[in-house]
């Protein structure tokens, strides 16, 4: 099907050119289901890249990507989605990938796992290996990726809506991030545990006295909660943060916790306690939507013993749940 007036192709059904913006003489029926041609569009412009027809290869439009790069070792990868995203990384012979046990979405035929205690000489160096992981939250092993015969591939996938950051690492330069922020890396790359200095910082500061610190050389890659919003802090320039939107700092940044002034506020200003101070120079990166806040709401509408509701408590709480803001 053709413009009338400027030749350009139609879809069936469609009523104007998308092209010269002319009407068709006679508004064409959808073909019927069987031999139809269906359509998908992007961005809802009436332009299509991608079709299926009955009977034949089925063809959906590719995830988009948001972000590629290359690792010291020569990795590729690719940061795909939108509000769920994947990295994608594709792995030759000789190197190595490593991550969390449970980490890993898909991978190619020819990559190999091997699960270990990690880097350290001994059975003690293991043993202090996975003792440290397991406070910082992380898990007691890691695994790593290699590929046999040829170019692989490994994908990791979010656990919760928001953002996958490629955090590409000089010799020696470190990135510190919220526990359990962290998804995979280069194996040049190290991984351990961080002490926050102020003891009130660890407790009262929403993620844990533990944060995860990587350093380089490599590329690491951090999975953060929400959208992310980030901060130059001068010297001495201090920024104040509700708890558990710190996601990311760089270490030249000074993280402690205060008090919230006023006995009012404390009582109604629903910001609880304490509230975060980043204290520059630095960076730091702040996520919108932590996993724990999303947690409390959702937890709001769940059933709780001795409401009498039983089941239809559940029911009930649901439909506050889509009811209510």
């Amino acid at each position: 099907m053709q413009c009338s007036n400027c030749g350009a192709a139609m879809q069936p059904g469609m009523r104007f050119c998308t092209n010269c913006g002319t009407a068709t003489t006679a508004a064409q029926p959808v073909a019927a289901a069987t031999g139809a041609t269906r359509v998908f569009n992007e961005g809802g412009n009436g332009t299509s890249d991608f079709q299926q027809q009955a009977g034949q290869r089925l063809d959906l439009p590719d995830p988009q990507v948001v972000a590629s790069g290359e690792g010291k070792t020569g990795m590729d990868y690719q940061i795909v989605g939108t509000t769920m995203q994947a990295a994608i990384i594709q792995l030759e012979p000789g190197q190595t990938l490593f991550s969390e046990t449970g980490g890993m979405a898909w991978m190619s035929g020819n990559v190999v796992m091997n699960t270990n205690a990690g880097s350290g000489s001994g059975l003690g160096g293991m043993l202090g290996g996975m003792l440290k992981r397991a406070v910082s939250g992380e898990s007691l092993f890691i695994v790593d990726y290699t590929v046999q015969g040829g170019r692989g591939l490994v994908a990791f996938a979010s656990e919760f809506p928001g953002k996958i950051i490629p955090l590409h690492l000089g010799a020696g330069q470190s990135m510190i991030m919220q526990r359990d922020a962290f998804m995979c890396a280069e194996k040049t790359v190290s991984l351990e545990m961080h002490f926050r200095r102020n003891l009130g910082a660890g407790i009262f500061g929403g993620e844990g006295f533990v944060m995860q610190r990587v350093t380089g050389p490599g590329v690491a890659f951090a999975e953060l909660d929400g959208e992310i919003v980030e901060y130059t802090l001068e010297a001495g320039q201090v920024l104040k943060v509700d708890t558990g939107h710190v996601a990311m700092l760089e270490p030249t940044v000074q993280f402690d916790i205060e008090m919230v002034r006023g006995f009012r506020n404390i009582l109604f200003g629903g910001e609880g306690l304490f509230l975060a101070t980043l204290r520059g120079p630095g960076r730091v990166w702040l996520q919108t939507m932590p996993a724990m806040n999303l947690a409390k709401k959702i937890g709001n509408y769940l059933p709780r013993a001795g409401n009498g509701g039983g089941s239809q408590g559940g029911l009930g709480n649901l439909g506050n749940f889509f009811g209510n803001d």
